[in-house]
């Protein structure tokens, strides 16, 4: 991706993440590395052969529910983690096990994730992301949120660790993501600069904005305007908001054939497709 290898980039991610974890907890006692699917998963490979320890796939992915962190409400995002992962139980049971993500944005993927980690037999749960602590809203068209609705937004690490419900959690380094992305750069493509903005506050149209504009940002897009335009949207159709869903609709998960016509793509509710498509 622009000349990136993205493979050798998430490679290059979780060594970085494992050297960082043997800086801060030399002692750790890390029994397994459990990758949180999909796309953490060749960071936690890497990852768990620097730690040397194993590396184990502990978590069976549904793979017809969209992404947790964009979908709206509190309520529909909690419900559809379980929906979206199952544990095997026997990766967990007994032991202390290492969590590899991606990243953290609300940290409501993440805090069920540890639970059900949990639920399954875990002893302790630690969690490492990839990515750097997200502080800041993208305002540049990608769906993160405003700045209350981020988990690290105010919070150190061991605040965050206690808001999840994990024994410590350890962030990738800004610089060491940089390093990860760069390194990976073909010799004739060098990329120098990227935007980091989430991670840092600082935006490639302006060093800083001020508050009144995230004020405005918050009040458009947290969860409680996006469900007023919805429900607005739906009246003007003439369609009741507590109005059962049409069979086969895929309220909160992701179509087979991708078929977002319809009244479902209103709907904020949370169940899957029925198997029988009936």
């Amino acid at each position: 991706m622009d000349g990136v290898s993205v493979y050798e980039s998430r490679l290059k991610m979780g060594e970085k993440l494992a050297h960082k974890v043997t800086r801060q907890y030399p002692e750790h006692d890390i029994d397994v590395v459990i990758p949180i699917p999909d796309t953490s998963r060749t960071s936690a490979l890497q990852a768990a052969y620097i730690l040397g320890r194993p590396f184990r796939e502990g978590f069976i992915k549904n793979r017809y529910i969209a992404r947790t962190f964009i979908m709206p409400g509190q309520a529909t995002r909690k419900k559809s983690v379980r929906l979206k992962l199952n544990t095997i139980k026997s990766e967990f049971a007994g032991r202390n096990v290492l969590l590899v993500d991606d990243s953290v944005v609300r940290g409501t993927t993440a805090r069920e994730i540890v639970q059900m980690a949990r639920e399954a037999g875990a002893l302790k749960v630690y969690l490492v992301s990839a990515a750097p602590p997200i502080r800041y809203p993208n305002i540049y068209g990608i769906d993160i949120p405003t700045r209350k609705e981020l988990v690290a937004y105010e919070r150190e690490e061991h605040e965050i660790a206690k808001h999840i419900g994990c024994d410590w959690i350890i962030y990738q380094d800004l610089q060491d993501l940089v390093d990860s992305v760069q390194e990976s750069t073909l010799p004739n493509h060098p990329i120098q600069e990227f935007d980091t903005s989430c991670f840092s506050g600082t935006y490639v149209t302006g060093h800083t904005i001020n508050d009144d504009y995230f004020t405005r940002l918050h009040a458009l897009r947290n969860d409680d305007a996006k469900l007023q335009r919805t429900n607005a949207s739906m009246n003007s159709l003439g369609i009741a908001e507590d109005e059962p869903m049409p069979p086969g609709s895929n309220d909160g998960c992701e179509s087979v054939s991708n078929d977002r016509s319809g009244i479902s793509e209103l709907r904020l509710g949370g169940g899957c497709e029925a198997i029988n498509n009936n």
